[in-house]
Formats: structure tokens, C-alpha cells, sequence
């Protein structure tokens, strides 16, 4: 039996990082727990185990009397002379147990009581050695699934990648290496079990501070992110040193530092921009090409109502909408996009316009309003400077350039 126990306990100490001393404690109390049960009801055990050999010595404590009425508590002062010199009426002496009785006891129930304690060790072990890496990147194997989760071997411990986690899309096969998010430790009845996320917004922010030294050094910072996982996520920078370009940074020499997050994410755009305080500007930097115009802000409701071009709508509202909702989620403040109204300004138009507008005076036919709009006078304004002999030279007969005169003059206007 002490081979079996030295055994266990080098196994213990190599393979699981148990102490002797651990394991010991928990076989002591497994075979007390048995033979409680067992031959040994009733009676109190001392069990030891000798940590270099393996060991295993058991006794009774028993008290010395002259008469015995509990024979599991109490031990004649006759017989107590076998086990101790001297003995005297009151003592406490150790009456050694049955050895060879207690090595099958303990063969029947320390496996058990070894496995559970080496679950609750890796348990405690999980919750010790991850608490403090949450929100963290880790990298781990792929090692099988469970009911459409994944599991993913992270060095001796086993963490659960749940489909909500998963960005849409994204699929995985034993073997694969993969980097997440150490998303929470949280406690089950099967102990703490890690949660990790790909989908999480956080999990982008990570990678990119991994990349961008500029971000780990505390030069340029992340003011605001969203992301529709899979999709596309919108990053805002900034930089505590106007030297320093806070984009250019994150993106990198030819795009490599963005370059590697987005094939980390299986090709969902990363845009990366500059943050600013002001809503219009940092607006205008989110919907980028698009242009916003006639821009309102409602600062009651935090909401902002703006045009776009025609050509710039599908720009500014993205697939799916993502871009107008990333931008929303960025910038605090509902949006609300309309198509900019579009105002003809051809050649007719206006010429039309300015007919519209000379019938507007009393005495002006439609058919003489279309001729002095020919000839350039467009408005009462044009007739400011302009006389009689002035409308007989564009061509007007002398009665009717008089009439008109007349009619501009006691309409308020001005003419030479």
C-alpha cells in the first residue's frame, strides 16, 4: 500500500502541481470517512502517511478506565499495558489499527477522493491562475466542440468559445490555433469555467493595442469604438502628442499593422479614424467620403438630423445600416440621414423663375415677361439703371418700352 500511495503522491506533485502535503490531508480524511462507515464506526481514526515513503500507520485513541462500558472509546488499564508503559486510569493511549484492513479500505475509496480533489485543485487552480487575465488576449488550441460551443485548450486549463461569442461565419476544427478574448471566469456548479469571446468590441480593442506600440506607451489612445462582429468595426484615435499622426499609427507602413487585425478577423473592415470632441466634426470624420450637410443638432434628445448627397446615402447609411449605426454608437447621438433636396439650377429653370417672378408685377403680360427675361432683365432689380431708349435699343417698341418704365417706376422701382 505504501507504494501505491508513494505513487500517487509523485504523480500528484509532477503532473498536477499538488503538494504532498495536500494530498496527504485528503487520503487521511477519505479513509477516516470510510472506516467511519466501515469496521470502524464509532470510533475516532489518527491516521498518518510518511510524505517520503508513503507510509501508512492508523491507531485508536482510547482512554483508560478499570471497567469498559464503550468499548469503541475505551480501553481496559490491562490491556492498555500492551500498548503503552505505565499506563494509568484517565490516560489517553494509541491502540495501532489494522493496517493490512486499512489498505483495502483505503484502496476502495482514495482513487475516488484523489480524483475529486484533483478537480477541485485544477478548479481553484483555473480561477487563481485566469482572474487576473481577464480582458486579456490568450491564445489557445481548439480542441473539440460541446452542443455548438468550442473548446479551447488554454496550456493545462479548458476554456468554452459559446457560438454567441463567435463573430458570424467564423468555424473552427480540432487543431486549430486560435486568439480570443478572456472574456469571464464564471462560477457553475461544475466549478469556474472561462468564457472567451471573438465578437466582442473589446477583442478588437486588444489586438490593436498589441499591435500599435503608440497605444501601449500611452502616446495615442483609443477614445471610442463600435463593431457589428464580423462586419465592420469603426475606431476612433487620438494622440497626446500633436506630433504624432494617432491614424497613420494605427494603421501602420502600408496598412500591416490594420492589415493583420482584419485577417485575424476573417476580413471584417477596420476603419480607423480621428476622434473629436465636437459631434459635427467627428460626424463628418465618421462618414467619410460622404458629406454631411444642413447638419442640426438637437442637443435635448442627442440627436442629429443631416443630409447627404444622393450618390453619398448608401455611403453614409452602409450595409445593412452598420455604418450609420456604428457611427451613432461612437459619436453618443442618434442619427437621423435624409437625401440632401436637390434644386435645379439648369438654364430653364431660371428662366423660368425670373418669368415667374415679372408676372408677379401688375401690367406685365406673360408673353412681355418672357421677352424681357430674354433680353436679361430678370428682375425688378435690373431695371435699376435703365431707361425708355435703353429697351427701344434691345429691340422693344417705343410705346411699349414707355409702358414698361412706367410700370417698373409705380412699382418701386428705380430707372434712370
Amino acid at each position: 500500500m505504501s507504494n501505491e500511495i508513494l505513487s500517487v503522491l509523485e504523480y500528484m506533485e509532477k503532473e498536477k502541481g499538488i503538494s504532498r502535503a495536500d494530498m496527504i490531508e485528503t487520503i487521511v480524511a477519505a479513509i477516516k470517512n470510510a472506516a467511519a462507515k466501515g469496521i470502524n464506526a464509532g470510533q475516532e481514526l489518527n491516521i498518518k502517511i510518511d510524505p517520503r515513503t508513503g507510509k501508512l500507520e492508523a491507531s485508536t485513541p482510547l482512554t483508560v478506565v478499570d471497567s469498559v462500558s464503550d468499548p469503541a472509546k475505551e480501553i481496559h488499564i490491562k490491556s492498555a499495558a500492551l500498548y503503552a508503559k505505565n499506563p494509568k486510569i484517565g490516560d489517553v493511549i494509541e491502540k495501532p489499527s489494522n493496517a493490512s484492513e486499512l489498505g483495502r479500505i483505503a484502496a476502495q475509496t482514495a482513487r475516488q477522493a484523489i480524483m475529486q480533489r484533483v478537480r477541485q485543485f485544477e478548479k481553484e487552480r483555473i480561477f487563481d491562475e485566469f482572474k487576473d487575465q481577464i480582458g486579456n488576449i490568450v491564445t489557445g488550441v481548439v480542441r473539440r466542440r460541446e452542443r455548438g460551443d468550442v473548446i479551447v485548450e488554454l496550456g493545462k486549463a479548458e476554456a468554452t468559445l459559446p457560438s454567441r461569442e463567435r463573430s458570424p461565419g467564423e468555424d473552427f476544427a480540432a487543431g486549430d490555433r486560435i486568439r480570443c478574448l478572456l472574456l469571464d471566469i464564471e462560477t457553475t456548479p461544475r466549478g469556474p469555467e472561462i468564457i472567451l469571446s471573438r465578437s466582442h468590441p473589446n477583442f478588437v480593442k486588444r489586438m490593436l493595442e498589441l499591435e500599435v506600440a503608440e497605444i501601449a506607451d500611452g502616446t495615442v489612445f483609443i477614445a471610442a469604438l463600435a463593431r457589428e462582429a464580423g462586419y465592420r468595426t469603426k475606431i476612433a484615435v487620438d494622440t497626446r502628442d500633436p506630433k504624432v499622426d494617432p491614424v497613420g499609427a494605427c494603421v501602420g507602413a502600408r496598412g500591416a499593422r490594420v492589415r493583420n487585425i482584419v485577417k485575424e478577423l476573417g476580413g471584417e473592415k477596420v476603419d480607423i479614424i480621428r476622434w473629436y470632441v465636437d459631434p459635427i466634426q467627428m460626424l463628418q470624420e465618421a462618414i467619410k467620403p460622404a458629406v454631411a450637410r444642413n447638419v442640426h443638432l438637437e442637443e435635448g434628445e442627442r440627436r442629429i438630423r443631416f443630409e447627404v448627397a444622393e450618390e453619398d446615402l448608401s455611403i453614409a447609411i452602409g450595409r445593412k445600416g452598420q455604418n450609420a449605426k456604428l457611427t451613432s454608437r461612437i459619436l453618443g447621438w442618434r442619427l437621423d440621414i435624409k437625401k440632401e433636396e436637390r434644386h435645379d439650377s439648369t438654364f430653364e429653370t431660371k428662366m423660368e423663375k425670373a418669368v415667374s417672378g415679372l408676372l408677379n408685377i401688375p401690367g406685365i403680360s406673360p408673353e412681355l415677361a418672357q421677352r424681357l427675361v430674354e433680353k436679361g432683365f430678370v428682375s425688378m432689380e435690373t431695371f435699376a439703371e435703365v431707361s425708355a431708349e435703353d429697351l427701344v435699343e434691345e429691340g422693344f417698341e417705343p410705346a411699349e418700352a414707355a409702358m414698361v418704365i412706367d410700370i417698373v417706376t409705380s412699382n418701386g422701382g428705380k430707372t434712370a
